[in-house]
């Protein structure tokens, strides 16, 4: 089963695995019981036939307090049916929000060329024309030119 809905959890523990610490054990627990209380979520793929992708975007700019370095995350629907996702620190250090909302965009679209042709390859249909939607204006700017 495949749990979309704890990977910014698991991003964040991860990165504490080679020197953990008792509140990073208690966080860890908090999961699993989180978990364990939500046994029916997880992906369902929709039996309607689409052929739309959308893709959506956030950035947590400069959210780690040990590197400054800010997080990714992303979610890919196949018409209805969540079918990727990611929520990962960037490899470096935003000036700024619209930075690292650019960052986060960049790093949907390598994914969404990478999936397309992934879908293509399995005989799915795919419509050319995706949408990808981004919550800071800046970053849709700078993208745009």
């Amino acid at each position: 089963m495949t749990r979309p809905d704890i990977s910014f959890a698991v991003q964040h523990l991860s990165q504490f695995m080679h020197a953990p610490k008792k509140s990073h054990y208690d966080a860890a627990l908090h999961v699993v019981s989180y978990i364990k209380g939500q046994p029916g979520l997880g992906l369902l793929m929709s039996s309607k036939k689409t052929r739309k992708i959308n893709a959506f975007c956030d950035a947590d700019w400069a959210s780690c307090s040990l590197s400054r370095r800010s997080v990714t995350g992303f979610g890919i629907k196949f018409g209805e049916s969540l079918i990727s996702w990611r929520s990962k620190k960037q490899s470096t250090v935003s000036r700024s929000s619209a930075e690292a909302e650019y960052r986060s965009m960049a790093t949907i679209v390598a994914e969404l060329v990478w999936l397309q042709g992934l879908l293509q390859e399995l005989g799915a249909s795919v419509e050319l024309l995706m949408e990808l939607y981004c919550d800071n204006k800046a970053g849709m700017q700078i993208a745009s030119n």
